[in-house]
């Protein structure tokens, strides 16, 4: 079985996502793609790998999982998505680190599963953006547990990946920026669900539906009417285009609040994360979708 891992980040577009493969199910199941309902694994094996923290799976520990999941099914894939399989917003930053936990985490999902090929898949987003977030929301807001003598300079998507990718490198990594979602969103789709990008999906424009005024959807579903056959690239151009025009202001901006933090800073930061989304592309066994 393959078994693909949808592990977030959080406040990307992780809830969506899932929402989007939930409504592809029953045409993915003709094709032996299982999309579980979330309720039926998120604490199921959550508890299970928390168990192994102080023990080993038992032995029949996976097939009684699958079970459970496919409710006595079968199926050749089988997507999971869980934005808190790494660490839960209030833990997901700690001494200048994002999701620290994750390679751990990963090792033990692995053991779980060994019998079978699993893929990791992760939207990422902008330090920028994120970490005044996670702040807020974090269980040791104060600098030294936080930053751990640290600063937003030296926040690096990259240092984790690498760190997972050791941690499990039979297992492949494909990373999105956040960012680029509305351009990628039905690629992501079918990448996980391991489909060509001719197939057709429902909820392709989910997303971009979200961000992008009535009038400019009914514009772009009539350009894509008039040009039926197009590659994804110039499907990607096409939406960039309409969102130059018609993006909704109040969906694609974001107040930041974060103490001390000015916008040359975050200007800053960005560029480091371009950056280092380079340096994340260059690892071996990790794919970036590119917008």
């Amino acid at each position: 079985m393959k078994l693909v891992l949808h592990a977030g980040v959080h406040f990307t577009e992780e809830e969506r996502l899932t929402k989007c493969l939930l409504r592809n199910a029953d045409d993915f199941a003709a094709h032996g793609i299982s999309v579980p309902g979330p309720s039926k694994y998120r604490g199921l094996l959550r508890d299970t790998l928390n168990a192994m923290v102080s023990a080993p799976p038992t032995e029949g520990a996976r097939d009684v999982l699958v079970d459970a999941i496919l409710d006595d099914g079968e199926a050749e894939r089988v997507i999971l998505s869980d934005p808190n399989f790494f660490r839960t917003p209030k833990t997901a930053m700690q001494e200048g680190m994002l999701y620290p936990a994750a390679p751990v985490r990963m090792m033990r999902l692995m053991h779980l599963f060994a019998q079978d090929e699993v893929e990791i898949f992760i939207g990422i987003r902008n330090p920028a953006t994120l970490v005044p977030i996670l702040h807020g929301k974090s269980d040791t807001p104060e600098p030294e547990k936080f930053w751990g003598g640290r600063g937003p300079r030296d926040v690096r998507w990259s240092e984790t990946i690498a760190l997972l990718r050791e941690a499990v490198p039979e297992a492949p990594i494909t990373i999105w920026c956040n960012e680029d979602t509305p351009l990628l969103w039905a690629h992501i789709i079918r990448q996980m669900a391991g489909l060509p990008d001719d197939r057709k999906i429902i909820g392709g424009f989910d997303l971009l539906s979200s961000i992008m005024s009535a009038e400019g959807m009914k514009r772009f579903r009539a350009y894509l009417k008039d040009h039926p056959v197009m590659t994804e690239h110039q499907k990607r151009r096409a939406i960039a285009a309409f969102l130059d025009k018609y993006a909704l202001e109040g969906e694609v901006e974001e107040e930041l609040d974060m103490a001390g933090w000015d916008d040359a800073l975050v200007d800053e930061l960005t560029e480091i994360y371009d950056a280092d989304v380079e340096t994340i592309a260059a690892i071996p066994g990790v794919r970036v979708l590119m917008a």
